[in-house]
């Protein structure tokens, strides 16, 4: 770990008089119960209770609390998500301050013309869609995201959207981002930078759009995966698409992956369709049912994996746009041996396409099936899926996890160029034994598949140690940039490689 800073066990009436003076006695919170609440997750991490919990509500506010930091060296996890989380990264590994971002959720602006919106990181998928949808123009959604997620901490963490034609970037659907580095220093990024106010720049018909520069420094891609170890972002514009006025929803069922990876790379390669992704029965059944029971009877009928693909129609000629889509898409099945349809057992196709448009119903899908779920995810190119798969099903018999309890999800992600693999390990939080059976596995085959070259971009908890054994070099640089921008070490201490 870098510097460590400095470790609260008890919270000093120094410290919480300074912060009551920054935000409000009413969002400084001490309750015992509310900071049990943060010393753990979903996930197997396990933390250090915060000191305190604080509520700003202004930019001007965060980067008040940042510089205090600086000069307490109190640790700060910035949090910006609802409950529950998943993956760890929000779990203080030395204490600290709980910096909760989910007042900060006001829409600052909607742009249709330029297919943008700036909002505060508090904003959450379930308060945001509602709302654009007004403006005849949709999200671009993860699978089915929790409805206390934050867009900005979704997009940050670049979880994959559902529609690969639209995913040019890595870093897309964030555009510019304003962000408070753990100095202290507000700092905008890619076209927000200037020249110009924000105000100067709407007036000229500038949108925030372009998330490059300023200059060369596509500081934004410091940001993004960093798991609020360099700073906290107070703002960021997304881009959004337009709303479907016609819809058609195709399905292809197989018995393994391999048999339609070379029916979906061609798909991407001419931009067919909109959603494209793959499911196993599991995941999808736990998308579709509420209980364990209706899943079981709906995963019964489905085959083994599923590829769901999206036709849309816009405004302009939508059911002509839908018609050659699907005569194309009908001729290239026919070519590689795979058979759409509209329709399968079990499967009502206006529900599904409902779930791909708008945030899971509580409760989320991923508890739904036993309650609660650990996930191994990470990026590879769909050629490869099969052999994943594979080496997934083979570490769950050497740990006797059922293979029956194993989600799959593949994700095409830039345009079809690589892809998100997610297995989904149900378990048992209540069962002792199998909650510990379930880690062994995770840790089993994490280290498994990323020796055979599963790429972890977004390396929590334990996946962190494991690139740090194999890429020391990028360790290194990895730290310099944070000497550079937390140079003591204040925001999200022992997350990543810090």
């Amino acid at each position: 770990m870098m510097n460590p800073v400095r470790e609260y066990r008890k919270c000093e009436i120094a410290d919480k008089r300074q912060l009551e003076d920054i935000v409000g006695a009413d969002n400084v919170i001490d309750d015992p119960t509310v900071l049990e609440e943060h010393t753990h997750d979903m996930s197997f991490t396990a933390g250090r209770p915060p000191v305190l919990v604080v509520r700003p509500k202004q930019a001007q506010q965060v980067q008040e609390i940042v510089k205090w930091a600086n000069r307490t060296l109190m640790p700060l996890i910035p949090v910006s998500s609802g409950p529950p989380h998943f993956k760890g990264d929000t779990v203080p590994a030395l204490g600290g301050l709980i910096i909760d971002l989910s007042g900060m959720k006001n829409i600052l602006r909607i742009d249709r013309r330029n297919r943008v919106a700036m909002i505060e990181p508090g904003v959450t998928f379930g308060a945001l869609r509602p709302e654009i949808e007004k403006h005849h123009m949709r999200l671009m959604l993860p699978l089915a995201p929790r409805v206390t997620k934050s867009i900005v901490g979704s997009y940050l963490e670049r979880e994959p959207i559902l529609v690969p034609k639209y995913h040019w970037d890595m870093s897309d659907p964030l555009c510019c981002t304003e962000v408070i580095f753990g100095t202290g220093d507000m700092f905008r990024t890619g076209a927000a930078a200037g020249p110009g106010t924000l105000e100067e720049q709407w007036e000229s018909g500038q949108a925030q759009k372009n998330p490059l520069g300023p200059g060369p420094s596509d500081l934004f891609r410091v940001v993004q995966g960093a798991q609020g170890t360099l700073g906290i972002v107070t703002w960021a514009t997304i881009r959004l698409e337009l709303l479907p006025s016609v819809q058609k929803l195709f399905m292809v069922g197989c018995e393994r992956v391999d048999e339609i990876i070379d029916f979906v790379y061609r798909l991407q390669r001419l931009k067919l369709g909109d959603e494209c992704l793959i499911l196993d029965r599991l995941n999808l059944a736990s998308i579709l049912e509420q209980d364990a029971q209706s899943m079981e009877e709906l995963r019964s009928a489905l085959p083994p994996y599923i590829l769901i693909l999206v036709i849309a129609g816009y405004d302009r000629f939508p059911e002509e746009r839908v018609d050659y889509q699907t005569k194309d898409i009908v001729e290239i099945a026919e070519r590689y041996g795979v058979h759409p349809v509209t329709a399968l057992p079990g499967v009502d196709s206006r529900k599904l396409l409902q779930a791909l448009s708008e945030p899971s119903a509580e409760p989320y899908w991923k508890l739904r099936y036993k309650g609660n779920s650990a996930d191994i995810f990470f990026l590879t190119t769909l050629d490869r899926c099969p052999q994943f798969v594979e080496t997934m099903g083979r570490v769950a018999g050497e740990t006797d996890f059922p293979t029956t309890s194993i989600g799959t999800y593949i994700q095409p992600i830039q345009q079809g160029r690589s892809c998100h693999v997610e297995f989904d390990l149900a378990f048992d939080p209540n069962n002792v034994m199998e909650a510990a059976r379930t880690k062994r596995t995770f840790e089993q085959a994490s280290r498994v598949l990323m020796q055979e070259g599963a790429f972890f971009s977004r390396p929590y908890g334990m996946w962190s140690a494991m690139i740090s054994s194999q890429y020391a070099e990028n360790v290194i640089a990895l730290r310099k940039v944070k000497r550079i921008f937390d140079p003591n070490n204040v925001m999200n201490p022992g997350k990543l490689y810090f």
